[in-house]
């Protein structure tokens, strides 16, 4: 499977290419300008030649959408639409992860603050850009810290909450996130749940500063998921 990071050259979006790109998937990492992505990503191969032989490759965000088989949005809500506007042809009938998380920052407020946004999470206003475009939204990754990404070879112990409302799209970035070491899928349900989630990320981050700490992560008990 082809994997593509929209907006991957940032650190999320890097860190989930190079933890997939270790895993043996074939990973694009796009950006808004081609010339960018391909620096970025020549950096990028020569830190992880160690652990793998896989090498991504570096595109304009457009033209790895089209390529992908299965996308990754990685960017910071006040550029969500604007990206999503230019991949939108590009898009139909695929799985989309949305990273996404609303953060005060987008408005100029605290890192560790939700914002609240219509219609009630990033990942549905992803999907409602998206609504004649037969995408398949799956909110993901939102939870795990970028440290924890970064730190390879180091596996991820922390569970990386989903939801969406196709049952075999959820399947299939299950299938695909746990080939992170240690890094554990829990499906919470509906795309509705969206909020449940990205609310985690502004507690985590606060948490972090707090603690003085760059690897806080979610780790749910109690339950037998299997």
């Amino acid at each position: 499977m082809l994997i593509g990071i929209i907006g991957g050259t940032g650190s999320q979006g890097l860190g989930i290419a190079k933890r997939l790109a270790i895993a043996d998937f074939d990973v694009i990492v796009g950006s808004r300008k081609e010339e960018k992505a391909v620096r970025v990503v020549e950096e990028a191969n020569s830190d992880i030649s160690e652990y793998t032989s896989n090498k991504m490759v570096g595109k304009a965000n457009e033209d790895a959408a089209r390529d992908a088989d299965l996308l990754i949005l990685t960017v910071p809500l006040e550029a969500q639409i604007a990206t999503l506007k230019t991949i939108k042809e590009f898009v139909k009938g695929k799985i989309i992860l949305d990273a996404t998380v609303p953060l005060e920052t987008a408005i100029g407020g605290n890192v560790s603050n939700l914002l609240h946004v219509n219609p009630g999470s990033a990942a549905e206003r992803t999907a409602k850009f998206l609504a004649n475009e037969d995408v398949k939204v799956v909110s993901a990754f939102c939870n795990i810290s970028n440290f924890h990404l970064a730190n390879i070879p180091e596996p991820i112990d922390c569970d990386c909450l989903i939801c969406g409302d196709d049952a075999e799209s959820k399947e299939i970035a299950s299938e695909i996130i746990e080939k992170i070491p240690d890094l554990r899928v829990v499906d919470i349900g509906k795309l509705e749940k969206a909020h449940l989630i990205e609310s985690i990320t502004p507690l985590l981050i606060g948490l972090n500063i707090k603690y003085k700490s760059h690897y806080g992560g979610f780790r749910l008990t109690g339950i037998d998921f299997e």
